[in-house]
């Protein structure tokens, strides 16, 4: 509405030209803002257009410039454990749909140690136990995920032969993915090495069966029956270990292997024998004092593994049975069970040990779920001195059965699902 212009004809004039600049310059502001906001949407539009599109597998970006395209992977809020879940507390249920999640015939990297389909066992219901944790879940295995998490890293897996078949496992469950040129495994002892190129990532197993220094060191002639264990030394591994940004440990069975073990502190000419447990703890402190100097938290995630167990003697979860870990085609179905296999005081001094060292270091204990899975051994299905058992050898299972090192696929599957799960904790998605 126009104002009032009857009682000065000159004024009311002056008055409504000043409006209507005013209305103008008012239009002209808005149209700018207009403008303005008209271009922002188009731009964050536009943005938004080309993330999603480089997203895309189908993307007409990659295309129309030639560019090979890499498959996004983002870990999600449900890959990630929480604090409070505890992974290592929970039992084992059947699911033969979703494993095993490989087969013996799918992967070419394991050995005739761990393949006990291919060496004659019958059953296969070993492979089809999944580990359902009490108070969360598991994050479903994504060896994409899992590859993206390690772009540019090196994993190594440090210990004895059962720490091998778990690296063994490891690149079993991630070289499905990874086309056939792009993968490579390589064997220079005392490590064997394998990479997926693509994404520069290398998964390493290197063989220290006590981790400090000992004569058994060697990486295929190391048999030896009267052992002896450099409890202070430990830079001939270690310069091996130094600057890779996962480290995974292990060292038990090779420590029990009598109640008493010959070794040397300081000067290598003295030896002496020492109880089986003083002498571990010497070594792990060896181990720690290492780690205190050479780690760097910052670069580096160190993880330690609990003792794998053993299943020697039936009558620890059959009473009155005279038998082994042959032909057992369940797990132990009893609450904490713990057999004689798996040394507590071993694993006080792990704990005590790693305790001191703090919150830069994880430890991945396997031990109590491991001890459900009786079924789970080679037995007569493996080597023995490098060599499949003879016709007369696996008839005699209670003399020559393997109840020390498990089937592939099976239990170490899972001791890298819950390895699996912790890398992806705390990891931030990159584009």
């Amino acid at each position: 509405m126009l104002p009032n212009v009857e009682s000065s004809p000159t004024g009311g004039y002056m008055e409504q030209n000043h409006f209507l600049m005013l209305v103008c310059e008012d239009s002209r502001i808005i149209q700018s803002v207009f403008q303005v906001v008209l271009v922002s949407f188009l731009v964050l539009g536009s943005v938004r257009w080309i993330l999603d599109e480089l997203k895309s597998n189908e993307s007409c970006i990659f295309k129309l410039y030639g560019f090979k395209q890499k498959q996004a992977v983002f870990v999600t809020k449900e890959d990630q454990l929480d604090d409070s879940c505890n992974v290592f507390e929970g039992q084992w249920v059947w699911d033969n749909v979703s494993y095993p999640l490989y087969t013996e015939k799918s992967c070419p990297y394991l050995v005739k140690q761990t393949t006990c389909q291919r060496n004659g066992r019958s059953d296969s219901y070993y492979q089809n136990w999944r580990w359902q944790p009490s108070s969360c879940d598991l994050p479903r295995f994504d060896a994409l995920k899992l590859l993206d998490v390690l772009r540019n890293k090196r994993v190594m897996f440090i210990g004895d032969s059962v720490q091998r078949s778990t690296f063994e496992s490891m690149i079993c469950m991630v070289q499905s993915v990874i086309p056939d040129k792009k993968k490579s495994f390589h064997r220079i002892p005392p490590m064997k090495i394998f990479r997926a190129e693509e994404y520069n990532v290398s998964i390493e197993y290197y063989w220290a069966p006590f981790i400090v220094e000992s004569i058994s060191d060697h990486a295929t002639n190391h048999t030896v029956h009267k052992r002896l264990v450099n409890l202070d030394a430990i830079e001939k591994h270690s310069k091996s270990w130094e600057g890779v940004d996962v480290l995974v440990f292990e060292s038990y069975v090779w420590w029990m292997h009598q109640p008493k073990i010959n070794a040397t502190f300081g000067d290598t000419s003295e030896v002496r024998e020492y109880n089986v447990t003083t002498a571990y703890r010497m070594a792990l402190e060896t181990w720690a004092k290492w780690f205190e100097t050479k780690i760097n938290p910052a670069k580096q995630r160190v993880f330690f593994t609990s003792m794998s167990p053993t299943h020697l003697w039936s009558w620890e979860w059959n009473p009155e049975s005279d038998g082994t870990c042959y032909d057992e085609l369940y797990p132990i179905d009893k609450q904490s069970y713990w057999g004689t296999g798996s040394n507590q005081e071993i694993m006080k001094i792990v704990g005590n040990v790693l305790s001191k060292i703090g919150e830069n270091v994880t430890f991945l204990n396997i031990t109590q779920l491991s001890e459900y899975r009786k079924d789970g051994h080679t037995t007569v299905y493996g080597e023995r001195r490098g060599k499949l058992l003879t016709k007369e050898q696996r008839a005699d299972p209670k003399n020559y059965g393997d109840c020390i090192h498990w089937c592939l696929p099976g239990v170490p599957d899972t001791w890298n699902e819950i390895l699996y799960a912790y890398l992806l904790r705390g990891h931030q998605n990159s584009f």
